[in-house]
């Protein structure tokens, strides 16, 4: 029995390290994200797109909390003349986009200078929706502002299907650590990005047309055509 234990034991403990090696291979380290930023610092971006988070049980999550905070600092430095935030009601009954450009005007951000795209459901399409809809609006100079993890895996399909112009900031991490005892977490009336149609996605479509979306195989070319 004790070398059963023991065998699962060390199974265990190697499903664990391979799980921690293959995340970390998905996401850009700190000194990449260093890299990308200082490359970018003396830049001015027309807007910069930010990949939404589902709002659940009343409250942003730290990860939507990070990813407006930072497109916040990026605002601020003058990194970013705007902020687009992409998400539809995907997982809970509240647009992504919207929510989140409620969070960046309680922080600070000007209302004029927030915009949203609510069609996306899929990461994938967080940037084709939203690049797509800044360039009919007018942006030009355009860049993805997220997490290192979803930056890196959305960096191979926004320079195919996209376009190899649109640059990546990915949050730097200790730079986040640095701004959090600045941050706050403002009351918003969240019932203003409610969807009252909403269905779940996980109702709406089986495992492999949600699959085929994450993969950004389930496009609607036509959305904010020119």
């Amino acid at each position: 029995m004790n070398m059963v234990s023991k065998a699962l034991k060390l199974i265990l403990t190697i499903v664990v390290f391979m799980g921690a090696a293959y995340v970390q291979s998905c996401s850009f380290s700190e000194k990449t994200t260093k890299r990308l930023f200082k490359e970018s610092a003396g830049e001015t971006f027309d807007l910069i797109i930010v990949p939404g988070v589902p709002f659940e049980n009343g409250q942003w999550s730290r990860t939507m909390k990070a990813r407006v905070y930072w497109s916040k600092f990026l605002y601020e430095k003058g990194i970013a003349r705007n902020v687009m935030y992409s998400g539809s009601s995907v997982y809970s009954p509240y647009f992504e986009g919207q929510i989140m450009a409620l969070y960046a005007e309680a922080i600070g951000i000007p209302r004029k200078h927030v915009f949203s795209e609510i069609k996306a459901e899929h990461s994938t399409e967080n940037i084709y929706y939203s690049y797509r809809k800044a360039k009919r609006l007018g942006f030009k100079k355009i860049a993805l502002a997220s997490d290192p993890f979803q930056t890196k895996l959305l960096r191979r399909f926004t320079r195919k299907r996209v376009s190899p112009d649109v640059r990546l900031l990915p949050f730097i991490i200790d730079t986040l650590k640095m701004l959090e005892p600045e941050m706050s977490d403002p009351v918003i009336d969240h019932q203003l990005a409610f969807n009252k149609e909403f269905i779940s996605i996980k109702k709406r479509e089986n495992f492999w047309k949600r699959w085929r979306g994450t993969r950004g195989l389930n496009l609607d070319t036509s959305a904010y055509a020119p």
